[in-house]
């Protein structure tokens, strides 16, 4: 079981997603990221099949591992788990997580990212329910919930759930009520205004994409700096503290 956190104190991590910045210049993008202080890069990588986009391919992941120190924390959308989890192992990435949905052997999946000393997650569309994790919470390192359905990154019609606070404070009460305090991460149109509510319902790390950390009114630097006052102000509703 996972040790509990001081009440009145708790870190939220910034995860950007890679396929929210300028494709065409991915090292400036990193370098900017790096300079920002984000905690993670967020690299989705996608078949096609289980969501209707393929921005990124292994072997970008591969250039991208020799020119950057970050930690890489890694979301699969595929239906070939087992074979995207090797290769990643290979290039040495830090976080690695599967979707439910698309994982015929769940536990063995798992095993298999902890094996390689990754930090293992399951990711869950929308919908999915809490109680699939019933048997396998001990090999968890951290919950990514979908806040939106998978398909192309960035594009104004795919809006975030309206349930998405719910569905954030439902999975720490779950969490909780199995004594276990495992980070719940958030990805999907995680907007400046939006955050400090999903925070404050307890969502610990944060992927910044196109309405946040990517957002087009400024620079990422500025976003940053943003995106760090909305997480203050989640963790101030919430009681808490940033320090």
């Amino acid at each position: 079981m996972h040790r509990k956190e001081a009440k009145n104190n708790r870190k939220v991590a910034v995860s950007a997603s890679l396929i929210c910045s300028d494709l065409c210049n991915l090292e400036k993008s990193v370098r900017e990221l790096e300079e920002a202080g984000v905690d993670f890069l967020h690299i989705d990588l996608i078949d096609a099949h289980f969501s209707p986009s393929m921005p990124m391919g292994i072997e970008v992941v591969q250039q991208l591992r020799k020119i950057t120190d970050l930690p890489f924390d890694v979301h699969l959308m595929v239906h070939n788990n087992e074979f995207f989890i090797a290769e990643m192992a290979k290039l040495g990435v830090q976080r690695l997580c599967f979707h439910y949905e698309s994982a015929l052997h769940v536990d063995r999946l798992l095993n298999s990212i902890k094996s390689f000393n990754i930090a293992a997650g399951i990711a869950l569309l929308p919908t999915t329910p809490l109680s699939v994790l019933d048997y396998c919470l001990d090999r968890l390192d951290y919950i990514l919930l979908m806040l939106i359905n998978p398909g192309f990154a960035g594009h104004a019609d795919e809006s975030q759930v309206p349930y998405a606070e719910r569905r954030i404070g439902d999975c720490e009460k779950y969490l909780r009520n199995h004594g276990v305090n495992l980070p719940i991460e958030i990805d999907g149109r995680v907007s400046f205004d939006g955050m400090p509510a999903l925070i404050a319902a307890g969502a610990s790390i944060i992927v910044g994409g196109s309405s946040c950390l990517f957002h087009k009114s400024a620079r990422v630097a500025e976003n940053m700096k943003k995106t760090q006052q909305a997480i203050s102000a989640g963790l101030e509703r919430k009681g808490l503290s940033s320090t």
